[in-house]
């Protein structure tokens, strides 16, 4: 089995996270040129291309193997990192960028729960970096090798990882008061909802639809969207006028009791699955990580029963 040089590793690392060249030789404090050379070592030594020079750069399939040894490596670090801290309080240093633990959070669970979840572990140290996506779509973080583990609505494990149940969280479709006086009086049905405009997150979130058929009892639909890429942004815009969203009661719970939103389906939520998925490693930092977003899910999520899972 080959051994691979772990500057080589980082630098495809650093090319990939970073989206180019110049901006891995910013981060490594090296030259672009010195990126390049790294990278054709590691692609000889492979016998093949690991980076698609494309616009954005993308790794190729050999790339997101290598890409996830580099994970892994930097878990075998962070885990070191710990013990040492352990052994001699003091000894060991700030996590650097070789040593930062990427995971991928849906964006209505940084917004509520996933945070405070994570907040101890920052304060101890722990290099976090924190991707965003759709929640249908971070398991694709996951399964390209970016990071080390996601939460998703997905509920199928990778090879080689392992998933554990988080919890539902419940959405609610809710708008401003005026603009529900105005527009819809009498509250979100199969008659008014094509008429009016959603805040949703962003193209790929079919969030809003998938509720409106459910609530309606309708297969599919077509609705009139805004996108703002942010769910404390979608609160806000809802607050300022600009349509329905379907948002986490966690997040409009507040509003709500106080009037400053009204609930246009009562009688109805949408409860979505959530789940966490990581490598099945032995790991005490992928471990810490896990008990850590399953006790703070326990809390705030609807209990769910589904048994946890891995896939060898």
């Amino acid at each position: 089995m080959s051994t691979f040089d772990p500057d080589a590793l980082e630098c495809l690392a650093a090319i990939v996270e970073e989206g180019g060249f110049e901006r891995a030789a910013v981060r490594l404090s090296i030259t672009q040129s010195a990126v390049s050379q790294r990278l054709r070592s590691l692609e000889i030594q492979v016998g093949t291309v690991l980076i698609v020079r494309s616009r954005p750069l993308k790794a190729t399939t050999a790339g997101c193997l290598l890409l996830k040894h580099a994970m892994q490596t930097r878990l075998l670090r962070a885990d070191l990192d710990r013990d040492l801290k352990e052994l001699a309080p003091g000894v060991a240093g700030a996590a650097g960028e070789d040593e930062r633990i990427s995971i991928a959070v849906n964006a209505d669970s940084i917004a509520t729960w996933a945070l405070p979840a994570l907040s101890p572990l920052a304060r101890q140290g722990l290099g976090l970096e924190i991707i965003t996506d759709d929640q249908d779509f971070t398991f694709e973080w996951l399964r390209e090798g970016r990071v080390l583990g996601c939460v998703t609505t997905l509920r199928s494990a990778l090879r080689s990882c392992k998933i554990e149940p988080l919890g539902a969280m419940r959405y609610v479709a809710v708008a401003e008061p005026a603009f529900a006086a105005k527009h819809c009086p009498d509250g979100l049905s199969q008659h008014n909802f094509s008429s009016l405009p959603f805040v949703a997150f962003n193209r790929k979130d079919d969030l809003q639809a998938e509720f409106v058929a459910q609530a309606c009892g309708l297969k599919h639909v077509s609705l009139r969207q805004l996108y703002v890429p942010s769910s404390q942004g979608q609160l806000q815009a809802v607050l300022a006028g600009w349509g329905v969203s379907v948002l986490p009661e966690l997040i409009v719970r507040d509003r709500l009791r106080s009037g400053t939103l009204v609930n246009l389906i009562p009688r109805h939520d949408l409860q979505v699955a959530l789940y966490w998925h990581c490598w099945n490693l032995d790991s005490a930092v992928l471990d810490t990580l896990t008990h850590a977003l399953q006790s703070a899910a326990r809390v705030a999520l609807l209990a769910t029963e589904i048994k946890s899972k891995t896939k060898a």
